[in-house]
This record gives structure tokens, sequence and C-alpha cells, in this order.
């Protein structure tokens, strides 16, 4: 455990240099998740109202509210992992540049979340048929799902292929170097929970110590502010490494010390995040 969470911090550092050269990226997922917020908050109403009732109408408005999660997931995503290719290439990209290729790809990203909502969809209706049996085949079948469409986002960006293609293709990749053992997208989530705890930490021993209301809010605010902060930063340094993945399965993802201006991504760690074939 102690092996994969040291490799998985350098992979974590080695995205962190292609962020610290564009700081700007952080705001994809920023976008994202205040979209997301405004989404969940026009629906909410509606699938409470629906599910209450029991009524058919409830799983149409479901998967609307799945297709437009998703839409709005894989637009900003497409806009950092875009952004984040053209850095790694030698280029340099912007916010708005990342933007405008998302926007190029708005068709494809439509049909990206047309697919990805229908297979929400069923995985809800599946672990709704049983709520123990359908928790485990939903979790297994996700977790599978999650490994065969890594690539899905970077293969939309590259290479403009439609939503089934873009599926298989992703498959197909993740396949030829094994994807289950992508340490940089399981292992992010547990580094940054560490990172989190002396917050919460800080937190709890003003309560403990009765500090005054006053600095107590003030604690609070500050936990809240750097968590968001933390979560952030998280999903722009897995974008990244899934970019650098991507390129990696093509033969085109080149060293620091080989790329343009040193904004490559060091080859020998995405090589042994993954068994070759």
């Amino acid at each position: 455990m102690f092996e994969r969470m040291s490799y998985t911090w350098q992979i974590m550092g080695a995205s962190w240099q292609i962020l610290r050269k564009d700081k700007g990226l952080v705001l994809f997922p920023l976008f994202s998740s205040i979209c997301c917020l405004i989404v969940m908050a026009s629906f909410f109403l509606p699938l409470h109202n629906l599910g209450r009732a029991r009524d058919p109408m409830f799983y149409v408005v479901l998967f609307c509210f799945y297709f437009a999660n998703y839409f709005v997931i894989t637009f900003f995503n497409t806009g950092i992992v875009a952004c984040a290719v053209s850095r790694m290439a030698g280029g340099d990209p912007t916010l708005m540049g990342g933007l405008r290729e998302a926007f190029k790809r708005i068709h494809l990203i439509a049909g990206w979340a047309l697919v990805s909502a229908t297979v929400g969809l069923v995985l809800r209706m599946v672990a709704e048929r049983s709520r123990l049996l359908g928790r485990i085949v939903t979790a297994i079948l996700g977790g599978a799902w999650t490994v065969m469409t890594y690539l899905v986002v970077p293969v939309l960006v590259v290479e403009n292929k439609g939503p089934i293609e873009a599926f298989k293709e992703s498959t197909r990749l993740l396949s030829k170097t094994w994807g289950t053992r992508l340490v940089g997208h399981f292992g992010f989530g547990i580094i940054f929970f560490l990172l989190s705890l002396p917050a919460f930490f800080l937190v709890v021993t003003a309560l403990v110590l009765h500090a005054s209301g006053y600095v107590t809010l003030m604690l609070i605010g500050c936990v809240v502010v750097y968590v968001i902060l933390l979560a952030l930063v998280q999903s722009a340094l897995q974008s990244i490494f899934q970019a650098a993945v991507y390129m990696y399965t093509q033969g085109a993802l080149l060293s620091p010390a080989q790329s343009p201006g040193g904004h490559g991504f060091p080859v020998e760690l995405v090589r042994n995040a993954m068994y070759e074939k």
C-alpha cells in the first residue's frame, strides 16, 4: 500500500508540473462543479415529487438529469484534456482555447452523454431490483465501465471519434496496456483524503478546546475553502494524467527532456503504471 501511495505521489508530482505551467486548467473542474450544481438544483424538485408519487415519468426525468450531468462533466473534461495534450506536445494552450476545442466536439460530447446516461439509468434500475444483489452487480459493472471508458475523452479530443467508436478504442487501448493497474486514477483520491485530514483535525481540536464561536466558524470556512481547492486540484491532476496515458498508448508521449520547452511527462511513470503485454 505504501509503495502504491509513493508511486501515486510521483505521478501527482509530474501532473502538478504541468498544472503549474497552466494554472488556469483548475478552472475547468470549477466550472464543471458549478454547472453540475445548477443541473442538480434544476432537477431536484421534479425528481423528488415524481419519486414520492412513484410516477413512471420519474425514470424519464432521471434519464434527462443523467444526460445533462454527463454532458457538463464530459464538456469540461474535454477542455482540460485538450489543453493538457497540447501542453505535453509542446503547445501553449489557453482556457479559451480549451473551451473552443470542447465546443468543436459538442455533438460528440452529446453522443457520449447519451450513452453514459443510458448506462447510468440501467445500473440504477438493476440496483433497485434487488438491494443487496443489485448493489453488488452494479458495483462490479460500474467498476468495469469506469476502467473501459478511461480513455474515451482523450479519444474524443484527439481522434474526433463518435461515442461508440471512442468506447471501442478506449477498451482496445486499455487491453493493449492493461488498464486496471492505472494507480494514478485509483490512488489520487487516497492521497487527497490524507491531505484533507489536517484541516478536519484542526476544526475538531477547536471544538474540543471550546474555542469561541467566531474562531470555530472561521476555521470551518477555511476548511471548506481548502477542501474545495483540493478537490479541484485533484480533478485537474487526474485529467492531466489521463491525457498522458492516452499519449503514451499512441507512442506520442515525450519526457520533459525530449519535449519542446520541457513540458513533457515522465514516460517511465506511465509505463510502470500499466502491465505491458
